[in-house]
């Protein structure tokens, strides 16, 4: 039966694979005992897909199981049946190039033992980019470059921040702030100037002379599956790279800035606040290699 509504609420007509099964639209629907549902007790991947196979599928395993017993989650859906599931709803939804999210859940607490809730969803690509990825620059071909914007709530996230967890309204009202502004992204920044990640991206600065650097982990970022892939082909083009504080007032001094997600992939920044980033060559170079490293992967 179909499950009552707030006025006015439109739920998406498409499938989800939902705790083994696959429904559709309104039969989409978690219990309110779940505490997913209940608390934000939910932790996710999202990943994308490039000719039907999903990049990268190993490296976003290892994140969720470990986030999972890190944070006492009961023991998730194994990957292989996770990666089943996936198939399955590319196929319902006839996708290929795609932008997939697994969801785990704490699950309803009562039972022996207790399990988890599981879901995975899929939506076309082209409704995840940015316009600051799917706009052409007039000039090299590449990716336009993002607008970026700075929140203006100081962002300290704290140890939770390192898990990719469902509780996640400090960074969607970031995001918010940044849809406002016009802005594709929102750089957090901590009380003490600190600029810690985007609200749904990894920060890479490259600084007068070449070298790259990245917020280290020990500032309570988000341990982004991009953000490794390209500390490793930094290494592997020559590039010098390495996790150091990156300071708000200091991003005016940068040659280049550039964010990384699964989804945007490595995207150069336009501007800042308003502000031009004046170059792309380097963030362009990795853009290139990840690329391939993602053809080689998925034979796309």
């Amino acid at each position: 039966m179909s499950l009552p509504l707030p006025p006015g609420a439109r739920v998406p007509d498409r499938y989800v694979w939902l705790n083994g099964q696959l429904v559709r639209g309104e039969q989409a629907a978690l219990s309110v005992f779940d505490r997913g549902a209940r608390d934000g007790g939910a932790i996710f991947e999202t990943l994308r897909v490039y000719g039907g196979t999903p990049f990268a599928w190993d490296r976003h395993m290892e994140r969720l199981v470990l986030s999972a017993a890190e944070l006492g989650f009961p023991v998730p859906p194994a990957p292989s049946r996770l990666r089943e599931a996936v198939a399955e709803v590319l196929a319902a939804e006839s996708l290929r190039d795609a932008v997939v999210r697994i969801t785990v859940t704490r699950g309803i607490a009562g039972g022996r033992p207790v399990r988890t809730g599981a879901w995975v969803e899929a939506e076309a690509l082209g409704g995840r980019l940015w316009v600051g990825k799917r706009t052409a620059h007039s000039e090299d071909g590449g990716p336009a470059g993002a607008r970026v914007m700075v929140s203006q709530t100081a962002f300290g996230g704290g140890w939770i921040a390192r898990h990719k967890t469902t509780s996640r309204l400090a960074w969607d009202l970031a995001r918010e702030e940044a849809r406002a502004a016009g802005a594709d992204e929102a750089l957090l920044v901590s009380s003490s100037g600190e600029v810690l990640e985007g609200a749904a991206s990894n920060l890479f600065v490259v600084q007068p002379g070449g070298e790259v650097i990245t917020p280290p982990l020990a500032a309570d970022v988000l341990p982004g599956v991009t953000r490794a892939i390209v500390l490793l082909l930094c290494a592997e083009l020559g590039i010098v790279a390495r996790e150091a504080v990156a300071r708000l007032d200091s991003l005016h001094l940068a040659d280049e800035v550039f964010l990384t997600n699964s989804v945007q992939e490595v995207l150069p920044v336009a501007s800042i606040a308003g502000r031009p980033v004046p170059a792309r060559a380097t963030s362009l170079r990795l853009l290139a290699a990840y690329q391939q490293a993602v053809a080689a992967a998925t034979q796309v």
